[in-house]
């Protein structure tokens, strides 16, 4: 019996257990690397499916079959992606159009700072200028075979836009047997919570799949308006191409607000346009991280920057862009799982926002927008409740 007692009593060492975890951590990377083919369409599915699936209910209360309510709301969303690919290709043709101008510009700043440089130094500012054109069809022609790799890549990903509907339309058809699998799977004798844990986990895809196309084209249209009332052409395809990188937390609205800036630094003639432009999507920026987002996308679905930024780079390291945008709203997720089970709710509180220590480090305009964005939704939960607590009333009754 002593002996019994003194082996469940034992501990490994701390270093058996952390080599433990670098070697599952290991293993899991490599996993996610080999297997991104079938992976990442897969989650890109899960999530899709997971918001059409309130429109595939809707059409099944309509008494449509199950199959066809899925194809339906598949082709609905189809159908969206598709309009917003012909935007950007009509945006592209009259950008294309612009194209003589823009190289003309180009080479006049060129020519400029090859007589501003040749006052002032004794290089050969105009040789070397001559030698990029070369240059440039030189690298292009010793890296045929990168090129023929990423032309490879992009075969690759076609075939996985043809595969991400299919797995679409069956994720819907399956939900329930899926859904009664995880909970077999995982509940544990407690299949109420494990019922509770896997609503959670869909409202937070669907807040925030939901939550960000209605930031998109806020933001959408604040940017292009702004690029409009500066007089900088292509307002509009700037405006929504900014407002799409949104979705790369920090890097995205940093390349977006890039082009629009230089494409107004080139073609115009005022040096102050390309300054207000910076002005207004910082502005913009500000509201969008403090006020748009907290309010509509909501605060269950926040993370802190540190844990953004480490999402967005590990992100990259294992699955390139896709990473980026897959990896937050698969954080969000863990968190709250992590907040559901008990022995990992530090990490899910290391996950989450530290508002009053974030706070202290932001500007006072900074402090007010998030002020404003906390009382609007405080008011917005209040009316949200009012209705069940009705309810509720009249169900007691």
């Amino acid at each position: 019996m002593s002996v019994r007692n003194n082996i469940t009593e034992y501990q490994l060492p701390w270093y058996v257990k952390l080599t433990s975890v670098l070697l599952l951590v290991t293993l899991v990377v490599h996993g996610m690397m080999v297997a991104k083919i079938v992976l990442v369409p897969l989650l890109f599915a899960v999530f899709f499916a997971v918001l059409l699936s309130p429109i595939s209910k809707r059409l099944e209360a309509w008494h449509f079959p199950r199959v066809l309510a899925a194809i339906v709301s598949v082709l609905i969303g189809i159908f969206f992606l598709v309009a917003v690919g012909f935007f950007f290709y009509s945006q592209l043709i009259v950008f294309v159009e612009d194209a003589d101008l823009f190289e003309e510009r180009v080479r006049g700043l060129l020519s400029d700072f090859e007589g501003i440089a040749g006052d002032y130094t004794e290089f050969d500012i105009g040789g070397l200028l001559s030698t990029i054109p070369e240059n440039i069809i030189n690298y292009i022609s010793e890296n045929t075979e990168s090129f023929g790799r990423g032309v490879m890549s992009a075969a690759t990903t076609l075939t996985n836009v043809f595969i991400i509907p299919v797995y679409v339309v069956l994720l819907l058809i399956f939900r329930a047997f899926l859904k009664e699998f995880v909970i077999r799977a995982f509940s544990n004798q407690n299949e109420d919570r494990m019922q509770e844990l896997i609503e959670k986990v869909k409202a937070v895809v669907q807040y925030y799949i939901l939550g960000m196309l209605i930031v998109i084209c806020i933001l959408a249209v604040l940017n292009s308006t702004l690029l409009w009332i500066l007089g900088v052409r292509h307002a509009l395809f700037f405006g929504v191409f900014a407002a799409i990188l949104n979705v790369i937390p920090f890097v995205g609205p940093l390349i977006g607000s890039i082009l629009p800036i230089l494409y107004a630094l080139i073609t115009t003639d005022s040096l102050l346009t390309p300054v207000f432009v910076l002005a207004g999507f910082y502005f913009i920026q500000l509201f969008e991280s403090n006020l748009f987002t907290p309010t509509i996308v909501g605060r269950r679905v926040s993370l802190n920057p540190l844990v953004t930024l480490l999402a967005i780079f590990i992100g990259a390291q294992i699955w390139g862009l896709v990473g980026m945008i897959l990896f937050i709203p698969a954080s969000a997720i863990l968190k709250v799982i992590f907040d559901e089970v008990d022995s990992l709710k530090a990490y899910g509180f290391l996950l989450g926002k530290a508002d009053q220590s974030h706070r202290q480090n932001k500007s006072t305009l900074a402090k007010k927008v998030q002020i404003i964005s906390e009382k609007i939704t405080t008011t917005l939960a209040k009316e949200k409740q009012a209705p069940n607590d009705a309810d509720d009333t009249e169900t007691k009754k």
